[in-house]
């Protein structure tokens, strides 16, 4: 299976999902978007799979730092500009796998999809 962690290295939910795949014996790639950045494609197939309002962070400091223009009115589209803008407001972790998406860390969620 070919999996594909999008995350921050140092970020506890990335951390604690590492660890998760470790222990279910789940290999994985890793991208550091913060580092390597994120083009629209990914997110705008992360928004059609799951929807925009999952993939952005509205609850980290990033977001709220965000001007409240910056802030209002958003649909699918400005989410994705603001998420490229400002990686930190996308949420994580977020996985690739052959049957689809998962955004955000819910082990039993995640046991259904790769185990």
């Amino acid at each position: 299976m070919s999996v594909t962690l999008y995350g921050i290295p140092n970020c506890d939910t990335v951390k604690k999902t590492r660890t998760w795949l470790a222990d279910n014996a789940i290999e994985y790639g890793f991208h550091d978007y913060k580092k390597a950045g994120i083009d629209a494609a990914h997110l705008e197939r992360w928004a059609a799979a799951v929807g925009w309002e999952k993939l952005l962070n509205r609850a980290g400091t990033t977001f709220r730092k965000l001007d409240e223009g910056d802030k209002a009115d958003i649909d699918s589209a400005k989410a994705v500009r603001l998420m490229i803008a400002h990686p930190s407001t996308i949420k994580r972790p977020v996985v690739e796998h052959p049957g689809g998406v998962l955004v955000g860390f819910k082990p039993e969620e995640w046991a259904r999809a790769l185990l």
